[in-house]
């Protein structure tokens, strides 16, 4: 055979004998790299939630919340406790300089300055407890869920018993007992609302243990907690974050309501619920005390319904193709698939 002809195949036989590796060819002039998975997968999620104003509008009201929370407590210093009682009730305005933007309290001490350090104070103990009843509950429910049967039945007596009991009433009883502190709150919070995850994923785990892909990796003899984990938890996770996220919303108005009570953030700590609890009486003189610690309130929790609200839809597959449609077809065509859309 002459030189010039390669058989089929033989380009593949042709690599070097030695241990290194042959080098990748580098692309032709005018191609570009295939792009990356990963950032392909985030831009796609990236343009579903600008197709949503509200959506958006609530990822981004969080995120700031978030970075003041984070940050915030590192600009300020020590100016949310700091006392100046001639400026008592001064009403919000420039002439004070950038801590004077919200008006002061009955003691002088600057409201923007209390806002930013009651947002990491409320933050720290509402995250907490989202994780915390979320990665217990979500476990015990996977694993009642897939066994099914008396290990079923038990865990779920647990949680009617704990749902038996109104969780703000636990948390009024348990913190008047022992002393109000930010742990005692997130330990209160975080086990009566174990039940919400664990009857959420018990039901996700009861439905997906018949589905062929976790009998054929029954069938293979994968043990039940990898099973659990590599093929049921991955379909269920979207539907527990969301739950997490409106339940971020409920622990941080149940913090908040403690704190307004009065055995919830004790002082020289700060949270929303203590600032409107503080400023309650002085509400026809100096609204701004409570009127700002209380719209923050609100705006954190509606921002955290609609983005969950989005979420719910974007991790659904059979739901996903709404994100899609322009805003102004999207009511009108809530109900109708695409390639039925004129």
């Amino acid at each position: 055979m002459s030189e010039g002809i390669t058989m089929p195949g033989e380009e593949h036989s042709a690599a070097p004998a030695s241990g290194t590796e042959a080098a990748a060819p580098a692309p032709a002039p005018g191609t570009e790299a295939a792009p990356n998975p990963r950032g392909a997968r985030t831009s796609r999620w990236l343009r579903m939630l600008g197709r949503d104003r509200a959506a958006a509008v609530g990822a981004v009201i969080l995120g700031l919340v978030a970075l003041v929370a984070l940050f915030g407590p590192l600009v300020i210093g020590d100016r949310a406790q700091r006392q100046d009682l001639d400026a008592s009730l001064r009403p919000p305005s420039l002439s004070d300089g950038v801590y004077g933007l919200l008006g002061t309290d009955v003691l002088g001490r600057s409201v923007l300055a209390r806002l930013v350090e009651a947002a990491a104070t409320t933050l720290s103990v509402a995250v907490p407890a989202v994780l915390c009843s979320l990665a217990v509950g979500s476990a015990l429910g996977l694993w009642a869920g897939y066994h099914g049967g008396r290990r079923e039945s038990l865990v779920m007596r647990v949680a009617d018993v704990i749902l038996s009991f109104p969780s703000l009433l636990i948390a009024v009883v348990v913190l008047y007992v022992f002393s109000p502190s930010a742990l005692n709150i997130v330990l209160i919070l975080a086990v009566t609302r174990i039940p919400v995850y664990l009857r959420t994923a018990r039901a996700e785990a009861a439905e997906l243990r018949s589905r062929l892909f976790v009998d054929a990796a029954r069938t293979f003899g994968t043990p039940s907690r990898k099973i659990i984990y590599w093929h049921i938890l991955p379909i269920a996770l979207p539907t527990l974050l969301t739950v997490a996220t409106l339940d971020f919303c409920f622990v941080m108005l149940t913090e908040s309501s403690l704190s307004f009570l009065g055995i919830g953030i004790q002082p020289p700590e700060v949270s929303w619920g203590l600032m409107v609890a503080q400023g309650r009486q002085y509400l026809q003189t100096a609204w701004w005390i409570t009127v700002l610690p209380g719209l923050a309130i609100v705006l954190t929790t509606v921002s955290a319904t609609v983005l969950a609200a989005w979420a719910r839809i974007a991790t659904d597959p059979a739901q996903r193709w709404r994100l899609t449609l322009p805003t102004k077809r999207r009511g009108a065509s809530a109900a109708v698939p695409p390639e039925l859309i004129p």
